[in-house]
């Protein structure tokens, strides 16, 4: 089975600048007469999917695509050499720290926001990583 990430974006040319940005991502590829990038460098590729603020989300619920800083009981959590490196880089492409850089047995988080209100970590592994608490 193969993960494929998709994530909506009202502007995709800024989604797209963002990612390249503040992760290292690459463009793969246009789908869709360009309403799709196909981002790679991660260990799965990431969709960034063209969605206008205000469409309607799914035809089942009636929540509408809001791009300011939202929460979803799902996010993206990148892994990452140095975290403060990380952060600094994210910064710069207009990511949000939420809050300070936290350090646990396992490693080191950065909670953060994109430009378009979704939420994401920054991760960085020390020693055995989930290991040293499992």
């Amino acid at each position: 089975m193969n993960l494929l990430v998709n994530i909506d974006f009202d502007d995709l040319e800024w989604g797209i600048a963002f990612y390249q940005s503040a992760l290292g991502l690459r463009l793969g590829r246009l789908l869709f007469d360009g309403a799709v990038a196909e981002m790679a460098g991660a260990s799965s590729n990431i969709y960034l999917l063209t969605k206008p603020s205000g469409t309607a989300a799914s035809p089942q619920v009636s929540l509408a695509r809001d791009y300011r800083r939202h929460w979803t009981p799902v996010h993206l959590d990148f892994e990452v050499d140095d975290v403060e490196a990380a952060v600094q880089r994210a910064l710069a492409a207009g990511a949000k720290l939420e809050s300070d850089i936290q350090t646990f047995a396992w490693g080191r988080i950065a909670m953060m926001s994109d430009p378009f209100g979704h939420g994401f970590c920054l991760l960085q592994f020390i020693g055995r990583g989930y290991d040293e608490v499992a």
